[in-house]
């Protein structure tokens, strides 16, 4: 099938892309309070097993589909609708929703770095710096609604800003020479890290699994994290498939992000749990966990304010890099859809419909604070449907979408390389996890999930 006019340029561009999603976030910001909820040690095992296993499995499968139709998700299951007569597009509308829904979530999430990105260049102009920073908190944005929305959108227009003036060598020239620093700027606070006298306790509880303190929920939370961080069910993965060329080897591409991401995630709580601790004595469960701790850590050592504005920019820039992500997928399915309709009327109205979106996370703590469901808030509430049950139905979609539109001996073709004979074997063991152990650890991490 015939691909789209625009292509990676080399693969780094895809990998700028890939990374710079892993870096945001998803590992630094929900990685570790989510492992400190499931019991340390044996679940980042559990993780770690899960993302080498069916997150590989299934991220080299979405770049497949969008390599071999050299379209987006709604094409392809248009497409599939056309040739059955069953209504498969209602699988790519809920990969799309999602990713529109998530970015709203994100949104907000990601206007929380942006304000504490503004507070660190306002600390400049403080007579008492540390003081001032010392009194900032999420619970203070939670209750301004008005400031969260309004955080989100500036965070969205930039966003939208990106994608309208060029997709692909736009965003590889603003991250390319960001992502190294950035990594530079995380290993230099984790040797701070790690010289607390936390940090044995931190290792012990990392690093000697304890079984027992899995629970039922474990594997449902284990895999919805897989799947977010690596950005699986929501379609990206296939509209930046479809942006390959021939010669580009898929299994090695998705190999290689997926082995950068979860070193990221070990790196996110080792940075993290020491410097929670040796403040609270207790590992953290609460979703603001890196913005309750990491400003108090950063004041106290030499040069700090300059770290934290670093640190906060450039985490803000890699959660920009993961929404151009989602909004290009958004934008090149609807682009697809309606072939009249340019990408900056595409891109503009998805902007407007997402930030509608963003009024139920960004008023939780304010208009929705008294609202639960199922006794948790409304954030919390997004969050945990969001990851943990609609985006592995999404990916379960996937699956099938993946083995009804390419037949083996087009993928045997696309994961086959010549210069590796090892991929010869490979190819069988990757079926295998794909065809049964995917849908059935996703289905029994939903089932879990339910009966916790």
């Amino acid at each position: 099938m015939s691909g789209r006019k625009f292509k990676f340029k080399n693969r780094f561009s895809f990998y700028l892309l890939a990374i710079g999603s892993a870096c945001g976030l998803g590992n630094l910001w929900r990685f570790p309070y989510i492992v400190g909820e499931n019991g340390g040690g044996a679940f980042l095992l559990l993780y770690v097993f899960l993302a080498l296993t069916i997150g590989l499995s299934l991220l080299v499968s979405e770049l497949m589909i969008g390599r071999f139709t050299g379209t987006s998700i709604l094409a392809v299951t248009r497409q599939l609708t056309n040739q059955t007569k069953k209504k498969y597009y209602l699988l790519g509308w809920l990969s799309l929703l999602l990713s529109a829904v998530t970015l709203a979530y994100y949104s907000v999430i990601s206007g929380w770095v942006l304000h504490y990105i503004t507070q660190f260049v306002t600390s400049f102009f403080q007579a008492d710096a540390i003081f001032y920073l010392k009194n900032i908190s999420v619970a203070v944005l939670l209750q301004n609604g008005w400031l969260q929305f309004m955080l989100a959108s500036v965070h969205l227009l930039v966003a939208v800003v990106i994608v309208v003036k060029g997709f692909g060598e736009g965003v590889e020239k603003r991250i390319a020479s960001l992502l190294p620093m950035f990594g530079l700027l995380v290993v230099f606070l984790l040797m701070g890290s790690l010289s607390l006298d936390s940090s044995k306790e931190v290792l012990r509880f990392l690093f000697y699994p304890d079984f027992s303190k899995l629970n039922w929920s474990s594997l449902g939370h284990a895999t919805g994290h897989v799947f977010f961080t690596l950005s699986l069910g929501f379609g990206t993965m296939v509209t930046l498939g479809s942006y390959f060329k021939v010669e580009d080897h898929l299994p090695t591409i998705g190999l290689r992000v997926t082995l950068v991401d979860t070193l990221i995630s070990i790196l996110a709580v080792l940075l993290i749990f020491p410097i929670a601790f040796s403040s609270s004595k207790q590992i953290a469960t609460d979703p603001s966990l890196v913005f309750d701790v990491l400003p108090a850590f950063l004041i106290s050592i030499k040069g700090g304010l300059i770290f934290g504005l670093m640190f906060f920019l450039f985490l803000w820039l890699a959660a920009l890099n993961a929404s151009v992500g989602l909004l290009e997928t958004i934008t090149a399915n609807i682009t697809e859809k309606r072939p009249d309709m340019n990408r900056t009327l595409a891109a503009v109205l998805s902007v407007g419909v997402i930030l509608l979106m963003t009024v139920f996370p960004a008023f939780s703590g304010a208009i929705f604070k008294n609202i639960k469901i199922l006794g948790r808030s409304v954030i919390v509430f997004f969050d945990s449907t969001l990851i943990n049950v609609m985006l592995p139905l999404a990916v379960l979609g996937m699956v099938f979408i993946f083995f009804k539109i390419i037949n083996e001996n087009d993928h045997k073709k696309l994961f086959i390389s010549n210069e590796l004979p090892t991929s010869v074997a490979m190819h069988s063991h990757w079926i295998f996890f794909l065809k049964w152990v995917v849908p059935v650890v996703t289905l029994s991490g939903l089932l879990m999930l339910f009966v916790s």
